[in-house]
């Protein structure tokens, strides 16, 4: 569910690298001190760590093929909705890009009591307070800052908020009450929707205005297409392996599933935002730049290229004989060696150099 009014959302991996600077007017510092990326879950649901996967996520309910059914799957991480019937047999082609918490306490009329809190210091940059303005009905959005970079945390569906953008937040501190408000939810299916998300760009809301102008952004840089979310489940188990592990580091064990090329541009500003995603080496003299990206949309790596291209172009894709589509949340269409950016895709892609 990543559609925030009109819609869907989109998109990171790779080791830690040389943070040499990209412009020369670049402001961003070549060296960050690492710093601990210290969560604690939102609420009082522990489940996780017990693995446990029905008394953590909250059920979804399935209606495939007449069979009616209610998996828990549906409220984890990744590609777990909208199953289809292909060749290769049957695969889920909706992404889901947070997961839902369910909820633990309730009232005498049912109504979800579970105080949400932050999964980490940070700076509350968005509150949603209308329902109809996000299919995640009313949300928070907090800013959190590891090795130099922004992070952004999303709680949805809450019932109430108790935090305004510009407050300073702790770590576990309430934010607000877990609720059922937004799209296509009632009380017994009351959840938290979290998620951990990188940042596109900086300039989309001017790209959203041009590709999207019959419906008004409520959201700002925070709206949901602009954010990408990573799989915050496997980084909450990842650090109780290694609480010293950084983001930058957990996306090295994302795959990469497809690449694309850009034209060089002084308006890319992803390399700005997560510098660890550069890959060492010169690069003024390069033609063109090329992001790779995880099947969720993620970006994970930024590399030079001696390619010359006038718009984004599809350079990589893993083969499958399974449409694109289905694997890349409508980013990639076709299937073997017939893929290319779909409209929406090209669109996405060129936000991350836009205005150019």
């Amino acid at each position: 569910m990543r559609r925030f009014l009109a819609a869907i959302a989109v998109i990171a991996i790779f080791g830690v690298r040389g943070h040499a600077r990209v412009f020369e007017n670049d402001d961003v510092s070549p060296h960050f001190k690492s710093t601990v990326v210290d969560l604690v879950l939102p609420t009082d649901n522990d489940a996780l760590f017990s693995g446990d996967g029905p008394a953590f996520y909250q059920y979804i309910e399935r209606d495939y093929n007449g069979v009616k059914s209610t998996p828990w799957e549906g409220g984890q991480y990744g590609f777990v909705r909208d199953p289809k019937e292909t060749s290769a047999g049957i695969v889920y082609t909706r992404f889901h890009e947070g997961i839902d918490i369910r909820a633990l306490h309730r009232d005498a009329r049912g109504e979800p009591l579970d105080e949400v809190r932050a999964i980490a210091d940070g700076k509350v940059v968005h509150t949603n307070v209308v329902n109809g303005y996000s299919n995640y009905g009313k949300y928070i959005v907090i800013e959190h800052r590891w090795d130099g970079s922004s992070y952004y945390s999303l709680y949805g569906h809450l019932s109430s908020i108790a935090v305004k953008p510009g407050d300073m937040v702790k770590r576990g501190q309430p934010i607000g009450i877990m609720g059922y408000t937004g799209t296509g939810l009632n009380q017994a299916r009351a959840h938290l929707h979290l998620e951990l998300n990188l940042m596109l760009s900086r300039e989309f809301e001017t790209w959203y205005n041009i590709f999207f102008r019959n419906d008004p952004n409520h959201h700002g840089i925070y709206n949901g297409m602009n954010l990408a979310g990573l799989d915050v489940a496997r980084l909450y188990l990842a650090l109780r392996k290694n609480p010293a592990l950084t983001i930058p580091e957990f996306l090295n064990n994302e795959e990469i599933f497809y690449k694309v090329t850009l034209p060089k541009s002084r308006h890319f500003d992803l390399p700005r935002l997560y510098p660890w995603m550069l890959a060492a080496g010169k690069r003024d003299e390069k033609a063109s730049w090329e992001v790779s990206f995880a099947s969720s949309g993620v970006p994970l790596k930024i590399e030079a290229s001696e390619k010359h291209v006038t718009q984004p172009e599809l350079s990589y894709v893993k083969k499958s004989s399974i449409e694109y589509s289905y694997l890349t949340r409508d980013i990639v269409s076709g299937h073997q060696n017939n893929a290319h950016l779909t409209n929406y895709g090209s669109q996405l892609m060129r936000l991350l150099i836009w205005p150019d």
